[in-house]
Formats: structure tokens, sequence, C-alpha cells
């Protein structure tokens, strides 16, 4: 056979097909990314073969009473533990599923048209977390081909389609997203300033209210067995967690239960209006210096007596008063002076914040930027306060990792006047960021608290020669 006979035959090239899987599989994709649900429907058939729809609708009924019950009798319980567990579930069935989430992409061009299938693609929302009642956050794997700068490009009409008050992206892995939605600026008034307790029995030093959160309650600042960070820029309302505490605890510091030794290296324009509360107060870096080794003195001896006694902790009382050191911008303290005062200022600090809270030493310092090299000691405070700040990375050095992830904007708060005092800490039970708003303190409110609560001197016996029994002639 001749060679030219032979003709090879290609194979033809494979186009892919246009056709999409039935509905039926799509389906059971859907319920195994959302196995709960399949756990519920279940759950649900179940209770209704077994006990009926009679038993299955009262105890449906109880168990929807009870939550309603919960949340009007107890809100503060409802709030920590039940809302941030239904607040997502609710959120996702009425906000961001199905079409409605579709056409909040589609229409801000973040969704689009397959050329294929001609079918649209949408990205995927993996997870909603709602950490407070004005803020979401969404966990959502874009569509191919999709990077963060697409979404950030398309943040303000994101914010306009899902009527928020704005929306931020970050990227937190390899093809997901986390889109903070805030909802809504709770705080629209100023918050006044706390009411100075008529007698120290009144005073709580591990909750003093200084202002109120989200969710209408007192926010309250713990100043005994911790020591509290405030970091914030210029105008985010340092000054209102300065001296609503102040306030809060005024008849401890007349009565000698609290000492503050204040240190301003702003030549004390900001805490002079205060002075005689102070048991000290330092305005230049020499003083502040001696300021810090006479606390540490004070903790030394402190400790030589909890060791002679066998004591693990002290109570407040005149004879031992709570020392809060409050520290007015720390960086000139810790970071902007000269090399060797700075470092003996570190070493002081690091003493203090390492070893002082069973002594009752307590530290407050007020930051405007809280890295690592301006702030060395940052990770010694155990107690930290965010209010507005000019970077996003600052909110997670204060906050902790992810916490603007989980809601913690403030980087976003606006930097005028309306908006001093709002900020964010991190709820102690369940990890999630809460917003608050500080308490306003005016001049004459600073006024009235040294008017009321000036610390009395303290009397001294002084001792008289023994009688020896002879009369004056």
């Amino acid at each position: 056979m001749s060679t030219t006979s032979l003709t090879r035959v290609h194979p033809r090239s494979h186009r892919p097909s246009t056709r999409t899987a039935g509905a039926e599989w799509r389906a059971l994709g859907w319920l195994a990314r959302h196995p709960l649900f399949l756990l519920a429907v279940a759950a649900l058939i179940a209770a209704l073969a077994l006990a009926g729809p009679l038993v299955t609708g009262c105890v449906l009924g109880a168990l929807a009473l009870t939550v309603v019950v919960w949340g009007r009798c107890h809100p503060a319980t409802f709030d920590r533990w039940a809302a941030p567990v239904l607040r997502p579930l609710w959120r996702r069935w009425t906000a961001y599923r199905g079409r409605r989430w579709a056409a909040v992409l589609a229409d801000c061009e973040l969704a689009r048209e397959n050329r294929r299938t001609g079918r649209l693609v949408v990205p995927r929302l993996l997870r909603v977390r709602s950490s407070s009642p004005s803020i979401d956050t969404l966990y959502v794997r874009p569509a191919r081909g999709q990077d963060l700068r697409t979404w950030t490009d398309r943040a303000d009409a994101l914010a306009d389609a899902l009527t928020a008050h704005r929306v931020a992206i970050t990227r937190t892995r390899p093809g997901v997203l986390a889109i903070v939605v805030e909802r809504e600026m709770p705080f629209d008034h100023v918050i006044p300033a706390p009411e100075i307790p008529s007698d120290s029995a009144d005073v709580d030093l591990s909750a003093l209210d200084v202002g109120d959160n989200e969710h209408g309650q007192p926010f309250t600042l713990p100043v005994k067995g911790t020591h509290v960070l405030v970091a914030g820029a210029t105008g985010s309302g340092k000054g209102s967690l300065v001296f609503a505490p102040m306030r809060a605890m005024g008849p401890t510091i007349r009565d000698g239960l609290v000492r503050l030794w204040v240190i301003d290296l702003k030549g004390g324009a900001e805490t002079s209006r205060g002075g005689p509360l102070f048991h000290r107060h330092a305005t230049t870096m020499t003083d502040a210096l001696r300021v810090l080794h006479d606390v540490r003195d004070v903790m030394k001896a402190r400790q030589e007596h909890m060791r002679a006694n066998n004591l693990r902790r002290l109570d407040v009382s005149t004879e031992w008063p709570l020392d809060v050191v409050v520290i007015d911008e720390m960086a000139m303290l810790t970071a902007y002076g000269e090399r060797s005062d700075v470092r003996d200022a570190l070493r002081l600090l690091a003493e203090l914040l390492t070893q002082g809270r069973a002594c009752l030493i307590s530290v407050m310092g007020y930051v405007q930027k809280p890295s690592k090299d301006v702030v060395d000691v940052r990770e010694l405070f155990p107690t930290r306060v965010c209010l507005g700040v000019t970077a996003a990375s600052h909110v997670d050095m204060v906050l902790g990792e992810g916490a603007r992830e989980r809601g913690a904007l403030a980087d976003e708060i606006p930097g005028d006047s309306r908006h001093a005092g709002i900020g964010f800490v991190i709820d102690q039970g369940s990890r999630l960021p809460v917003r608050f708003r500080a308490a306003y303190v005016s001049d004459s409110e600073i006024d009235e608290l040294v008017d009321r609560c000036t610390p009395r001197p303290r009397l001294h016996a002084i001792e008289l020669p023994a009688d020896d029994g002879e009369g004056v002639a």
C-alpha cells in the first residue's frame, strides 16, 4: 500500500459543554456546604414523625418565647451569649441570601457573566459574623480573576447598595476576603460626664462607668488589678478617658484610697486643671523619671511587706492605697526623649507593668502611635482601648490580631469633634470587638471634681514629751 494513500485522522477538538448541572445536583452541593440546614430540616421531620405536630409546635413556640423573654428581661446576658449566634443567622437569611446577594453584587459590577454558559458568576458568601448590632463581617470567595483591588474600588458602591454607613474590605487568606459592613453609627450624641459618687463605698475600682457601649449599656473600665493602654490620634478623645475615670472614682481620691501619679510631658497643658487631685505631677523628663523611681520604691516596699506576712495580694485601704500612674502621651517618655532617659523609663515601666498589679500599682498609658518602636512595652498592658487611629494596622497593634477583620474599624472613625471619644474594646467573654463612646468631661466638670474630691491632708499624731510629774511654780 502506498504511503500516499494513508491519511491521518486528527481527533476533533472538544469544546466544553455549555449545559449546567441539574438543579438537583446544585441543591445537593448547597446542602453539602450548609450541613446545619440539612440537620435542622431532618430534626424537624423526625420530631413531627415521633411527637406529632402539636407537641412539636408547642416545643418550638416555647423555645421562641424563651428567646424573646430572655432578650427582653436580661439583655446583658442575651447580647453577650445569644445575640452573636442568632444575629448572623438572621442577617444571612434576610440581607445576604440568594438572589438578593446576587443582585447587589451584579449592580456593583462584582458579579460577571460566564462567557461560555451565559450564567451569572456570583462570588460565594462563605460565612457571616455579627459581632454587634451595627457591624457585620462577611467572608467571601471572589470570582476567578478578581482581586482585592477589584473589591476596594467598588467599596463605596457596595456600601450604598447594602444601605450601610461604610464598608471596609481586607484579604484574610488566599481566595477569601473579609468585608466589614458598618450598618449604622450608633452614637449620634455626646455622652454626659459620669456623676461623682457620693461615697467611696459606691465606687467599684474594677468597673468604672466612663461611657456607653453600642448595646446601650454602661462602658466600664477597670483600674484595679490591671494596666490600661489607650491609643488614639489627635482629637480622638483621649482626654475623656483621662478625667472620666477620675470622676467615677472621685471619693476614693478624696478619702486617700487612690493616689494619682500623673506624668504629662506636654508641659502639663492637658492635665494641670486637675492638679490638686494628684499625689504627684511631673511635666519634665527629669521629674517623670523621679516619679517612676518613687512608685517603683513603693512597689518594692509593698512586696517586702507581702513576703514578710505571706500575702499574695493587698486590699485597698488608707494604709495601702491604689496607686494609679497616669502617663499622658507616653511616646514622649518611651521613644522621643534622650536615649539614656528612654532606656531608664522603659526599664522602670517594665518593672511596674510586670510586678505592680498584686501590689496595688496600676498604669494607665495614653499614646497616639501604638507601634512597637514607640511603645516597646505595649504587650504588657492587659486592658487595651482603641479610639480613632490613622492607620488600619494600628487597630490590630492595640486590640490584637484580627480585631479589625472582626469589625473594629477604628481607623474609619472620622477625626472631627462630633466623633471624639468613639472607639473599640475587646469583650473578654466573647472576644468580639465592642464599640463605645467615652463620656465628655468639660472644664467646669473637672473644676467640680477638684472642688469635691481634692484629697484631704493626712493628720499625723504629734508625740508629746512624757509628763515627769513636776508642776510649774
